[in-house]
């Protein structure tokens, strides 16, 4: 089903405009986004062919199916309660059946976890944006012997500074300087985590395996070492190390294969480290919160637009944003404590309501 056939077949109950606009943060470069509520006709509801929602290719135009949308309302799901909650001069269409749906009868405590919850998250991505941003990877991975060092005096030397620097004497064959990694063996040292003796064998008589097989080895390699065999150092391998740099490694070059080009380029030219944007629409999300337990009711049309607006642009260091953030969270938790909202809505009732509107709707049909 398309949206085409919802309006053919006039099914649609309610449409207005959403996101910024509707928030009274639109500018001059704001998309117009469109959300609705249509009913599905009696022998698809009846049936086997339920759709509970239809979206246009880009997802700025979504219906929900009426019962999709009680189900989410039920949930105190943000987006959902915000189109209920849509200000007048934001609604295209409206059946009057609607009406019996109101924000008031579906609000409680339950939006602690769904507006403030999700915020919270935006925020944990936000300070891992800001670390990105912050710290850039290179792009040639490193290996397992870039997190190795060699015990020395009362310190440590990197592996590969050692191999490198490591003096031609002794069982090492006359010539320049420098260890091959693939002609070390290495045995784990009892009680320890990390820690190996390292073997050298110049000739390659004992057939060691090397400290790793390859560039792309998640893990050092142990060797048989004949009797006899004295270890020319000690090594220590960092795993814990190696691991989150492979993690922070996988997810910074997936976050640079699909960060928005443009937004990303406006985030640097403010220089604020931050998606502002996105913060913005965090602030706004946790403001929205402190409403519904302050006052007990959603007026989603903002009252500090260009405070919002300063955000969106950058004009606020990152610090600030996450102050503001934290005092919001503090401000939720002191309000929530005295707030009379019910634990839970009340679905007995507002299921009742959708049974009304579906009944009316097919006696018609």
């Amino acid at each position: 089903m398309k949206i085409s056939t919802l309006k053919n077949k006039n099914l649609i109950l309610f449409e207005a405009i959403s996101g910024s606009r509707s928030f009274g943060l639109a500018t001059e470069n704001s998309d117009t986004d469109i959300r609705g509520v249509y009913y599905l006709p009696k022998k698809d509801f009846f049936g086997l062919n339920y759709i509970p929602q239809i979206s246009n290719e880009t997802n700025d135009i979504t219906y929900y199916e009426i019962g999709r949308l009680v189900e989410l309302l039920q949930k105190n799901n943000p987006n959902i309660l915000e189109v209920l909650a849509s200000p007048e001069d934001c609604i295209l269409q409206k059946h009057p059946l609607m009406d019996l749906l109101k924000p008031e009868d579906f609000l409680s405590k339950l939006c602690k976890n769904t507006f403030a919850g999700y915020a919270v998250s935006q925020i944990k991505k936000a300070k891992g944006l800001n670390k990105k941003i912050l710290n850039p990877m290179d792009k040639e991975k490193k290996s397992i012997l870039d997190f190795c060092y060699i015990l020395q005096d009362q310190g440590s030397v990197p592996l590969k500074k050692w191999l490198r620097e490591f003096p031609s004497s002794g069982r090492v064959s006359e010539g320049r300087g420098g260890l091959q990694q693939e002609k070390c063996g290495l045995v784990s040292i009892d009680n320890t985590k990390g820690m190996f003796a390292l073997f050298y064998d110049e000739s390659g008589e004992f057939g060691y395996k090397g400290i790793i097989r390859n560039e792309e080895a998640n893990q050092v390699s142990v060797s048989s070492v004949p009797k006899g065999q004295h270890p020319i150092a000690y090594l220590f391998c960092n795993l814990d190390a190696y691991s989150t740099y492979c993690k922070d490694y996988r997810e910074y070059w997936k976050w640079v294969s699909d960060r928005n080009e443009d937004r990303y380029n406006v985030n640097q030219n403010h220089g604020q480290n931050y998606d502002s944007k996105n913060m913005m629409h965090t602030i706004r999300l946790l403001q929205s919160c402190e409403q519904i337990f302050r006052t007990g009711s959603l007026n989603i049309r903002v009252e500090n637009r260009d405070e919002l607006l300063d955000i969106k642009a950058g004009n606020l260091s990152y610090d600030a944003v996450m102050k503001k953030a934290e005092d919001l969270i503090r401000s939720i938790e002191f309000y929530y404590s005295g707030s009379k909202l019910p634990e839970f809505p009340d679905t007995k009732m507002t299921t009742k309501t959708l049974t009304e509107i579906r009944e009316v709707l097919y006696i018609r049909s």
